[in-house]
């Protein structure tokens, strides 16, 4: 089982998204979570209400700082915001593939709520599509170079 993590500064939309959909669909594949440099300390509503609505389990899903998955140990770490992707660091994210998928932030999106719901609909079948592109991979941990290339290549479409 591929483990990984995704990282957001507020680990409050982008990358919850992304945790609850790899977990969704990738079927037992990965064991992915979700944190962040500065986490605000709770979930996007309305992370959850798409999430929901997409039948996707939100349980379980919250904002936390990414010291807390240290012992975690992550095959590959995954920003999906410009602000993070610029962040250093923690040193134990060494051994671990580090990538970025730039990913808009629907939370802040200023518009109408059908404007909104398009924005996290889009967003959620972006994360889909890579998630069920990475399926079709054969992805191995054990091999790094692999790894970042086949996570750069997802974060790029």
């Amino acid at each position: 089982m591929l483990k990984i993590l995704f990282i957001c500064t507020h680990n409050r939309c982008r990358s919850i998204l992304s945790e609850a959909i790899t977990n969704h669909v990738g079927r037992g594949k990965f064991d992915a979570r979700s944190a962040g440099s500065q986490p605000v300390g709770e979930v996007h509503p309305l992370s959850i209400k798409y999430l929901q609505e997409a039948g996707i389990a939100t349980n379980g899903l919250k904002s936390q700082s990414w010291d807390e998955f240290e012992a975690f140990s992550p095959d590959v770490v995954i920003t999906v915001c410009d602000s993070a992707a610029g962040e250093a660091c923690p040193l134990w994210f060494g051994n671990s593939v580090k990538v970025h998928w730039g990913l808009s932030d629907p939370s802040k999106l200023a518009g109408n709520d059908e404007e909104i719901a398009h924005a996290f609909r889009a967003t959620i079948e972006q994360i889909t599509q890579r998630v069920q592109t990475m399926l079709s991979m054969d992805l191995d941990a054990k091999n790094p170079q692999a790894l970042r290339d086949a996570f750069s290549v997802l974060g790029a479409r």
